[in-house]
């Protein structure tokens, strides 16, 4: 473990703050209850080597802009006279480490709702249970979590509409709190900058990719209904990267949407949703929501998955797509459904092989909704599109990209001789797919 010169220099009880989707001082749960407690705290941030030993690209973007984006909070950290711990390794090799270097009173962190999250806690927990350190977890990414939305008879809703109208039925914008936890720094821990670990260290290139600073544009939010389908139109938030770090407090932007744009917010329902889904069913991580589509005989042909990774398909919404999210690590939301459906669909491409290239390329990439959108575009998920729903990828251009604007942004060679001819004919597709389905589903 790094910063060993330190060690020795916060000799009294301390509270650790962990750190890890809720990177912000302002309006966090977990850390405002950390700094009230009368104890000093400690914040600290784990490069997690499990998760990082998965990603196969040393220059990926989304390490950098994690990294970054903790450069950013342990500036603002040692601004108060403190500093940010930050680690790498094993999360239970470290926390052993870190209850042997100081005298740990509680471990304050916010929910985490993916299955293997929930596994590590527990066992985090576990082991400070056995040295006597107490283990606080706070909800702080959402406003309703697990079992908070149900049916009149205790039932969980599967559906979003009814789950969307409960939840904003159980909505009382006067309770949402506002965690005034950056009015509390000065109960942090005092103590020398630690030394950041180099991005090198822990096994990554520094891309120089960065997120800017979040910024509420009201008026877009206030027009979205409007203009959240058209991709050359800049017509959305673009706060999806702050929600998935915790830039930004899920709090703020429910009361701004409340009073704004309904629209907007069954954007930041569906969210909840699917993360409620992916809690109590974790089989969805991996199998289909609804089990009958297991059945499905996906074609999985490899070369026609390659072509449309690279964004070489022949149909442009879908190619400017796959080109705009390998080039920048985000997609259109609009597109995002076309190009799944185009995969699924057209392609009959098993829809985990997408999520799994969506996970490992987005930046806002959070495993419940890139889960529950995906399983949505197959027919698998427990709100989904209909099987036979196809969406036609020309429709698609006339109603929401006519002049080309989006496509000839990210498909530089669309009149030229090398693009692509199309991979599949629209019409073929679609009646191969239905038939397929059909077939799967045991409908014929």
């Amino acid at each position: 473990m790094q910063n060993e010169e330190n060690k020795n220099t916060i000799t009294d009880k301390l509270n650790v703050f962990w750190f890890r989707r809720d990177l912000r001082l302002n309006d966090n749960n977990a850390l405002y209850n950390a700094l009230n407690s009368n104890i000093k705290v400690l914040p600290i941030f784990i490069f997690d080597k499990e998760i990082l030993d998965k990603l196969t690209n040393k220059a990926d973007k989304r390490v950098s802009v994690i990294y970054n984006l903790i450069l950013t909070l342990q500036q603002k950290i040692v601004d108060c006279g403190s500093s940010l711990l930050v680690l790498y390794g094993n999360t239970q090799e470290v926390f052993e480490k870190l209850t042997i270097q100081y005298k740990i009173n509680a471990v304050y962190t916010n929910n985490d709702y993916e299955p293997k999250a929930i596994e590590r806690d527990s066992k985090i927990a576990q082991l400070l249970n056995k040295k006597n350190i107490k283990f606080l977890s706070y909800k702080d990414q959402v406003i309703f979590e697990k079992s908070e939305i149900l049916k009149p008879d205790g039932k969980l809703y599967t559906v979003f509409t009814p789950y969307s109208k409960i939840w904003k039925k159980n909505l009382d914008i006067k309770k949402i709190e506002n965690f005034t936890s950056e009015n509390l720094l000065k109960n942090l821990v005092k103590t020398t900058p630690f030394n950041m670990p180099k991005i090198e260290s822990i096994g990554f290139i520094d891309t120089k990719f960065k997120i800017e600073n979040y910024k509420i544009n009201k008026k877009i939010i206030e027009n979205y209904h409007n203009t959240r389908n058209f991709p050359y139109i800049d017509g959305t938030s673009n706060l999806s990267v702050h929600l998935r770090f915790g830039t930004v407090s899920i709090r703020e932007l429910v009361k701004i949407a409340v009073n704004i744009n309904q629209q907007w917010l069954n954007e930041l329902i569906w969210r909840e949703f699917f993360m409620m889904i992916l809690y109590h069913f974790p089989k969805v991580e991996n199998s289909a929501f609804k089990t009958k589509y297991e059945s499905i005989p996906w074609r999985n042909n490899e070369q026609e998955f390659q072509k449309w990774c690279e964004g070489n398909t022949g149909y442009p919404i879908v190619d400017a797509g796959m080109r705009q999210l390998n080039q920048t690590g985000l997609m259109h939301n609009r597109v995002r459904m076309i190009v799944a459906s185009f995969l699924t669909k057209h392609l009959l491409i098993d829809w985990r092989w997408g999520e799994l290239y969506f996970a490992e390329k987005l930046l806002d990439f959070e495993l419940s909704s890139n889960n529950g959108n995906w399983q949505w575009a197959s027919g698998s998920g427990c709100d989904a599109v209909p099987y036979f729903r196809i969406f036609n990828p020309y429709e698609q251009v006339k109603r929401f990209d006519p002049d080309l604007l989006y496509i000839k942004k990210w498909v530089s060679n669309l009149n030229e001789f090398s693009y692509q001819q199309p991979i599949v004919d629209h019409k073929f597709a679609r009646e191969r797919a239905i038939m397929t389905y059909k077939k799967g589903l045991n409908q014929i």
